[in-house]
Parts: C-alpha cells; structure tokens; sequence
C-alpha cells in the first residue's frame, strides 16, 4: 500500500515518524476521514474546507492549498487502485524539540492513507446499540483534533457493554455520539444539536439536514436533555463511516417500536442515491 508522506508517494513500510512530532507528543494535529465509493472520494472539497478550518483554530498553516490537498488525494487513490473504504488524511505541526509553544521552525507533517471498508449494511438495517456518557472532552469539539482519549474512553465503555456508540451528555444535553452526530425523531420532527462548538459539524449531518430538506421533513436544530431520548420516536446517527444508521436502544431502553424507523429509512434511502450505483448493497 502506497501513503501520501508530506508531498511523496511511499511504501508504507517504508514511513518513519520522529519520536518528536508534535502529534505523537502532544496530539498537536487536525485529521479528517473521507469515504471513497466506486474510487471517488465522497464529498471531498467539504472535508478539506473543514480540514482548513480546523486548522485555523489552532493556527496550524497547512502545507498546500486545498485544490493540490484534492490532486494529491485523488493521486493516492489511483496508486492503491482504491475503490471502497476510507481515507485518512492528518496534518500535525511537524518536528520540533519538545516544548509546549509553537515551535519556530517546524514543518507541518502530512500523512493520508486509504482503509479498505465496507459499508454497514447489518447495522444500517437492524440498527445499533448504544449507552450515554458523560461528556468530558474539551469545548472546542467543532475543531477535528487528534486529541480524541474522551471519545475513546467513551467509545471503550460502550464496546464493554456490547453496544456500538456512546451518546454524550454535558450538563444534562445530549449533544452528539463518541464519533458521530446525533438525530431524533419525534412527532414527524427531526432534532439534532446546534452545529456550535460543543460538537463537529459533521459532513454527513451537513447532508442529512439537506435530504430532510429536499423531503420535507421539518428540522429543529435546538438542544433537548438525555430524557427526551427515551421518549423518541426514532433515533439515528450519522457519520462517513456509518452514513445514516438507526439506534434502536440506549441505555437497555427501546427505542420507538425498537426497529428503524419510517423517517430514518427515508433518509437512508436519499442518502444511498447519492452514492456510485456500483457500491449499492
């Protein structure tokens, strides 16, 4: 497999990281994961506009403009003859000795790779379990960091209890999955929490609140706490990885009827006609 290593194209056995780059030490980096279906990459000027945009935040100068981010991607694609899976993009702020400041003279680090995947079609189908957590990572969620231990604590401690996601609560809101937004169902209305910074603004929920709008589905993005869940009609999450699936219990409580919902399925039905006719389950 071939990996895009700051502006060359290696053998990934062949890619050494210094034990001094920031995102080892300090998890001083922004990432992205892109869906590829049929060898194209799904909605990829959105993940770099918000690749760019995460990088401002934490004032980290990106190593290329967007359109050569996108020739080189497509590049890296065509090299592992790439049709289906995902592709990992991360940008750290390079080499330096340690110290917390920004160091002066570093270079920041490149790396994307692809990830052979196929689409979750049992879970989409079926849907999902999934547990609440407390939310206890840090107030700038809309940035897309490498720093994600609160999401793989809560992530571990829904996979113990045999479920699939963990749905965050801060202060009593329920604001989105361990790595993924969340939606709910009730009364026809689709609800989900305000894109703001206590959540990324996914690209999949970007276009899920599209297709509700192309459907005439009435959305309120506004804040509801964790026991408006157990009083949902429908529940789902949205991610690249996991596109538009059910959850159909939280906390051991059956969610709706306990099977997708109408509306969910709706929507997984416009999401799966924007997708390459080739990779269709």
């Amino acid at each position: 497999m071939m990996i895009l290593y700051d502006d060359q194209f290696k053998k990934r056995e062949d890619v050494r990281i210094d034990i001094e780059d920031r995102a080892y030490q300090f998890g001083d980096g922004i990432y992205e994961v892109i869906r590829v279906y049929d060898g194209k990459p799904f909605y990829l000027k959105e993940h770099l506009e918000r690749l760019e945009k995460s990088a401002k935040k934490i004032r980290l100068n990106l190593p290329y403009s967007l359109d050569e981010l996108e020739d080189r991607l497509n590049q890296l694609i065509k090299q592992n003859d790439f049709t289906q899976g995902n592709l990992y993009l991360q940008v750290s702020r390079g080499t330096a000795p340690r110290n917390h400041a920004f160091p002066k003279n570093s270079a920041p680090l490149l790396i994307a790779y692809t990830q052979p995947a196929e689409r979750p079609v049992k879970e989409q189908t079926e849907g999902i379990r999934a547990i609440t957590a407390e939310d206890i990572r840090w107030l700038w969620c809309d940035v897309k960091s490498l720093n994600l231990l609160g999401a793989v604590l809560a992530k571990q401690e829904a996979h113990d209890k045999h479920c699939k996601e963990a749905i965050f609560i801060r202060d009593g809101i329920v604001t989105e999955g361990s790595s993924t937004n969340l939606f709910m169902v009730k009364d026809g209305m689709l609800l989900t929490h305000p894109a703001d910074h206590f959540i990324l603004h996914g690209i999949t929920r970007k276009i899920t609140l599209q297709l509700a709008d192309q459907l005439q589905i009435p959305v309120s993005e506004k804040k509801f706490g964790k026991e408006s869940l157990f009083d949902a009609d429908e529940i789902f999450i949205t991610s690249t990885t996991m596109e538009i699936c059910p959850v159909v219990e939280v906390d051991g409580k059956t969610i709706g009827d306990g099977c997708p919902g109408p509306l969910t399925r709706r929507l997984q039905e416009a999401f799966k006609r924007l997708i390459p006719s080739k990779t269709e389950a």
